[in-house]
């Protein structure tokens, strides 16, 4: 069956729940307040069924002064109920209404001129006249007028109809997807615990899901569901559900949250935004204005930041930045409504552009160019995110969460921009190509002066590249980046990083001093000399002998034990001659004295001897001697 979310909408007192009762033969005024006052204070709801679709109502309150409580049932609304009555006509908070839903882009509807058994035909002709005035050039342009009386029944038979009909054409929303739920009412119910209600805007839930109530971050489990009261084993987008919830408290909750997981929704305390001050607004938008943002069922307070002007003045608009005071729940292309901090009236509303902004200044070129990007496509705004992700990439499961991509329409996204060449797709992150091209060049250049300042050494350790490069980086696209300059053989990398036509270069003063030290080392065997005493004998600086000892212990020529270096030979020998020792049955122990002894040697280098032989599994400690293997 088909889901339909209509809401009302109107001035206190024309005659919103009233009707909501008459089509569905249930009061939505719930409060014990509301019934002695005669006044809506709070959402109502109800629901009823035509021509096999089902219709849930959000009935708002029309008071001024519970405008906010409007907003927070306005946002989920698939069709609108503009409601005039007939005896008064357009009043102030029909046009706010009116305004509200205009802004937040309710993508169909209707009028209802209520109490038509109050005016006669001459007025009704000037209420027609006065609504055609109000939506002129609007979304209900051409929509249809229903006259009507909740009590005498006059016109609810085409109301249905013409209810039905709308429905019928109504958006369908996207049922692919994570789940997205902005809660509107939080309460307790013996036997089941907490519960949760609202529109679910995209995406399904069933029981046993594992969810997160944002912005809080805590994690809950679906216990079960409700659609129009009963048991339901799946709810889609577009129902009016309760959800039973566990792992919460209803102290826990409030009006405002949004049932959801990780990768629905971007947790924020700014955004860049597209916004429109109303034309009738009673005064201009100044820049740095304190404001009351309301998105969804949430209303937070925030402060303006308007790039390239002083103020906004009515009929206005430009491009925003907005700060928030606590967490707002948002994703690129939400609708949203700012009024004013004091006293409280609609000044304008407007469409989030990236809910994830930098933390740089708006008010410069780089800003201003900044927010025409983000005005353009969804492949522009997406492109920039990935772009300011650097090296990091933007995760593409974030392509629905912030940049407000449909679930199913992320591949051929990803795809037009990998084939456009201006982005790639590593290990699940998206990379400009624009960045990576930057950073190979710059690896290029580091190992470049790397091997200019160190020429004896064979290239740039692996991991200083990484750290000085990639330190904000993934792993990911670090090995992209070696892999694809290695494979067009323009560096080479393993341990070190090195250009491909690079080589160590000797002159021939350090040649011969290498090949000296070789002579060394190779005639002292056992009882090297250290580099300190070793530059005095070859006649080079302490520098020069380090750097050639460094490169001959590369190329394992020298092999370092302890902080001696041994020529590759001396230990080779030494190795099978204790090997030889157990094969022979001469011993199948040594310790350090009988070490010492047989090698003529000073502890000085014994001990090093012996640790490199446990090391290459020659020999095995056991107390103070070693085991022959």
């Amino acid at each position: 069956m088909q889901h339909i979310v209509v809401g009302t909408a109107g001035h206190i007192d024309h005659g919103k729940s009233a009707l909501v009762q008459a089509l569905t033969g249930t009061d939505p005024d719930r409060l014990r307040e509301e019934k002695e006052r005669g006044i809506t204070i709070d959402l109502g709801f109800a629901h009823t069924t035509e021509q096999g679709i089902a219709l849930s109502f959000v009935d708002v309150p029309g008071h001024e002064r519970f405008v906010r409580n409007m907003l927070a049932g306005v946002g989920g609304m698939d069709l609108v109920m503009l409601h005039v009555a007939a005896d008064e006509s357009v009043m102030p908070q029909t046009r706010e209404h009116f305004e509200i839903c205009r802004l937040l882009h309710v993508p169909a509807g209707l009028v209802v001129i209520t109490k038509s058994d109050l005016a006669d035909h001459g007025m009704l002709d000037i209420v027609r006249s006065e609504i055609h005035e109000l939506v002129s050039g609007s979304f209900l342009d051409d929509a249809p007028v229903v006259v009507v009386s909740a009590r005498t029944g006059e016109g609810t038979l085409e109301l249905r109809r013409t209810l039905a009909d709308l429905a019928s054409t109504a958006r369908q929303r996207q049922s692919q997807g994570p789940p997205r739920l902005p809660i509107d009412r939080v309460f307790s119910l013996k036997g089941f615990g907490t519960v949760v209600t609202g529109t679910l805007l995209i995406g399904r839930l069933a029981p046993d899901d594992e969810l997160r109530l944002q912005p809080s971050g805590r994690t809950v489990k679906v216990r079960g569901l409700h659609v129009h009261g009963e048991a339901q084993r799946e709810a889609v987008a577009g129902q009016r559900v309760a959800v039973n919830l566990a792992g919460v408290e209803v102290a826990d909750i409030t009006r405002g949250e949004t049932l959801t997981n990780a990768d629905a929704v971007t947790v924020t305390r700014r955004a860049d935004v597209y916004l429109e001050v109303l034309q009738h607004a009673a005064r201009p938008l100044k820049h740095g204005a304190r404001v009351r943002f309301h998105q969804g069922t949430r209303e937070l307070l925030g402060r303006v930041v308007l790039p390239a002007a002083a103020h906004l003045e009515p009929g206005q608009s430009a491009n925003a930045r907005i700060h928030l005071d606590a967490p707002a729940v948002l994703v690129r292309g939400d609708r949203f409504i700012v009024r004013a901090y004091s006293p409280l009236e609609t000044i304008g509303g407007g469409t989030i552009l990236d809910p994830w902004p930098p933390r740089r200044g708006v008010r410069t070129a780089a800003g201003l160019a900044r927010f025409a990007r983000l005005s353009q496509s969804d492949s522009d705004a997406a492109m920039v995110m990935v772009e300011e992700a650097g090296l990091s990439g933007l995760p593409v499961a974030h392509l629905t969460g912030r940049a407000g991509v449909a679930w199913d329409e992320r591949h051929d996204l990803v795809t037009r921009l990998v084939q456009g060449g201006m982005a790639i797709e590593i290990g699940g992150v998206m990379v400009a190509t624009s960045r990576l091209s930057a950073v190979e060049d710059a690896l290029i250049a580091a190992v470049t002066r790397y091997h200019a300042s160190h020429p004896l050494e064979d290239g740039m350790p692996r991991e200083e590249v990484r750290a000085r490069l990639f330190a904000k980086g993934s792993p990911q696209v670090f090995d992209y980046v070696m892999r694809g300059l290695v494979e067009r053989r323009s560096i080479v990398a393993r341990d070190r990083v090195a250009l491909a036509a690079h080589s160590v270069a000797l002159t021939d003063e350090e040649s011969r001093a290498r090949d000296a030290m070789v002579d060394i080392f190779r005639e002292a065997a056992m009882t090297p000399p250290d580099l300190s005493s070793l530059a005095a004998k070859v006649r080079m600086p302490q520098e020069v002998v380090n750097r050639i000892a460094t490169l001959l212990v590369r190329r394992a020529v020298l092999v370092r034990a302890g902080d001696l270096l041994f020529h590759e030979s001396a230990l080779k020998q030494l190795k099978s001659d204790v090997q030889s020792l157990k094969q022979s049955g001469t011993a199948e122990t040594i310790d350090v004295g009988s070490f010492k002894d047989r090698y003529n040697i000073t502890r000085k280098y014994a001990i090093p001897l012996l640790e490199y032989l446990d090391r290459e599994r020659v020999t095995r400690r056991v107390g103070d001697t070693r085991k022959i293997l």
